[in-house]
């Protein structure tokens, strides 16, 4: 569904950097967003629902849909599409409802 649109010398000059999704280890794209990183390493899904557990992905990719909410970290509710990757991050799928901050 998605691909990247620049060239693969573009692609290559890049850096890589190593998150953890949900205790797996993805090699990831310097600069990239967490939701671009999750949909270049076929992860579709970053949620899920409170009510059905419907999965649920990155929709607008811009901040504005909030579908795309994650732990990292350990803080949840992170917007994954606004969130630039970076080395040793921890990313977890947020499952059901999400936390109010007290």
């Amino acid at each position: 569904m998605f691909r990247r649109l620049d060239a693969p010398v573009v692609q290559a000059a890049r850096r890589t950097v190593r998150v953890t999704v949900d205790g797996v280890a993805l090699d990831c794209r310097e600069g990239d967003s967490v939701a671009a990183a999750l949909f270049a390493a076929g992860v579709q899904a970053c949620r899920d629902t409170a009510v059905s557990g419907a999965a649920r992905g990155p929709f607008c990719m811009m901040g504005v849909c909030y579908d795309c909410l994650v732990s990292i970290d350990g803080r949840p509710n992170q917007q994954a599409c606004m969130t630039p990757v970076r080395d040793g991050m921890t990313v977890l799928r947020q499952l059901g409802a999400r936390e109010v901050a007290a």
